[in-house]
């Protein structure tokens, strides 16, 4: 260690590209959002001088601030670390060995890839909550390219302690890839993204701001100027349900197209080569991404699918991984996947499962099921909940003094909701289990979501069996399987009988190399 921190501060210093000032300035316009507010406010109000004021102020406290940020920014590649120096007042020094590197990658947004920019990440296994330890945003490209060769030709030489050279590694990626998909799978892929949750936020986007723009499809005003000539526009505009159902549809076809895009932003041009020590990806139409991954780094496999792609044989395959890359910024992907193949089948899949040691399940695998109280107990937990809504909801018709008929909608409504929810569980359960062979557990979840997660049992982490009082009473436990990067408990077998729960933790921790 103390030999990296020699050779990383004897280093030339080497700062970020001028050209980098310019990303620099979205940032401080947001930072600054709120005098630029003030500043317009006073605009609009006639008082230019102090709106002069206030935007000058804030120009010129930014541009300061962002020419100190640069001159202060600093990086030196040693032999085997990386040093970055930054800051303006208070200074910080943070030396990264190349061998505790767990991921480099290269992107690119719109603006720097018209200069021939990039973002260099480095992330390490001991990033907190998987931020990465170090970020050069805004370097040449060639020498981010460079960069990211130099890394990956001292970590192999360290991990294989044989020499490794650029050029080979270069060659490695230059052959067929393993995987890549193009234009035709990527909107595939885009018509399969529809989220539930979009749905449900632009029917309230058009519930809350469709009276002011005129854009509610469940309201007569939005299709009168459409279906005035139509045929069917009669009959759409005098019955309630045929707005519903236009309105529906309009959300729905808002969805599809959205996924299409937000897909194909992110998803174009994927492809993804096998390396001498692990993976790189490539993949984005505006912002490209350049990932590498090495194998040792990948804990686990997991292989997605739900029951419309599984109709057509599709699946994603992601690799939970000591280092993540979504930047761990809310509402963003867990970093500890990595996608490894979006939309795939079986076949493309296992060679890249077998990459790093893992095999997909076959037709043949046999699945032992967990315990029906999966089932019963969720209804059973549910239950006196549905109860009290129907309860409260009668209460509030009978103060109201509604009609006797309209006291049957709260427990109909009520009754309809627990069938659903049980069928869905039932559903879930029969899509439910685990198997133990070979040294690798296999569990399979979720009926929409079908999730089948491959653990070698070398990366078991810790197993902790857990029971609450509904599972106590049922006689059901829940074994959480811990593996390094991802989630504390994120991994789980759900509702086994105890003794089967804890004769599978002993199995598992028994087996521990």
């Amino acid at each position: 260690m103390s030999n990296s921190v020699a050779s990383a501060d004897e280093a030339p210093p080497e700062r970020l590209h001028p050209l980098a000032l310019l990303g620099g300035i979205g940032r401080a316009a947001r930072n600054a959002i709120g005098g630029i507010a003030a500043g317009g406010y006073f605009a609009f109000q006639g008082r230019l001088e102090l709106a002069v004021l206030v935007l000058g102020g804030i120009a010129i406290a930014s541009s300061v601030g962002l020419l100190l940020h640069w001159w202060r920014f600093s990086f030196r590649v040693g032999s085997d670390a990386i040093r970055i120096d930054s800051g303006i007042l208070s200074r910080n020094q943070r030396t990264i060995p190349f061998d505790r590197v767990a991921d480099v990658s290269i992107a690119q947004g719109p603006l720097q890839r018209f200069f021939g920019l990039a973002k260099v990440t480095l992330e390490t296994g001991g990033s907190a909550a998987g931020q990465e330890e170090g970020m050069l945003d805004g370097i040449a490209l060639d020498r981010a390219e460079a960069l990211r060769d130099y890394v990956r030709v001292r970590r192999a030489s360290s991990a294989l302690a044989v020499p490794a050279s650029a050029e080979s590694l270069a060659a490695e990626t230059e052959a067929a890839p393993l995987f890549a998909m193009d234009l035709r799978r990527v909107l595939t892929l885009g018509l399969f993204n529809f989220s539930l949750a979009l749905f449900a936020g632009l029917f309230g986007l058009s519930q809350t701001l469709g009276d002011v723009l005129n854009i509610d499809p469940f309201e007569r005003s939005f299709w009168t100027p459409i279906l005035e000539r139509s045929g069917w526009g009669e009959w759409l505009l005098a019955h309630r349900l045929g707005l519903a159902v236009g309105g529906v549809a309009v959300l729905v076809v808002a969805g599809v197209v959205t996924g299409v895009v937000r897909t194909t932003l992110r998803e174009f041009g994927f492809r993804l080569d096998r390396t001498g020590n692990g993976f790189r990806r490539r993949r984005g139409l505006l912002t490209r991404t350049d990932v590498s991954l090495p194998a040792r780094r990948i804990q686990a496999g997991l292989i997605v699918t739900g029951p419309v792609r599984d109709r057509f044989g599709w699946r994603a395959f992601k690799v939970l991984s000591l280092a993540g890359e979504s930047g761990g910024k809310p509402g963003q992907e867990a970093r500890d996947n990595h996608v490894l193949a979006p939309l795939a089948t079986d076949e493309e899949i296992a060679p890249i499962a077998a990459g790093i040691g893992l095999a997909v399940p076959h037709a043949g695998t046999r699945w032992q099921p967990v315990s029906r109280g999966h089932v019963t107990s969720f209804l059973a937990y549910i239950g006196p909940l549905m109860l009290l809504i129907a309860l409260a909801s009668l209460t509030a018709l009978l103060l109201s003094g509604a009609e006797q008929r309209a006291l049957l909608g709260p427990p109909l409504i009520t009754g309809g909701g627990f069938l659903m929810l049980g069928a869905m569980r039932w559903l879930e359960w029969r899509n439910t289990g685990f198997t133990l062979e070979a040294e690798r557990l296999l569990i399979r979840t979720g009926w929409w979501k079908r999730q089948t997660l491959l653990i070698p049992l070398r990366n078991v982490q810790s197993v902790t069996l857990q029971q609450n009082s509904v599972g106590r009473y049922f006689g059901i436990a829940t074994l959480a399987i811990d593996v390094a990067g991802g989630r504390s408990g994120g991994q789980i077998v759900p509702s086994l009988p105890r003794d089967q729960a804890s004769l599978l933790r002993l199995e598992l921790l028994s087996r521990q190399p």
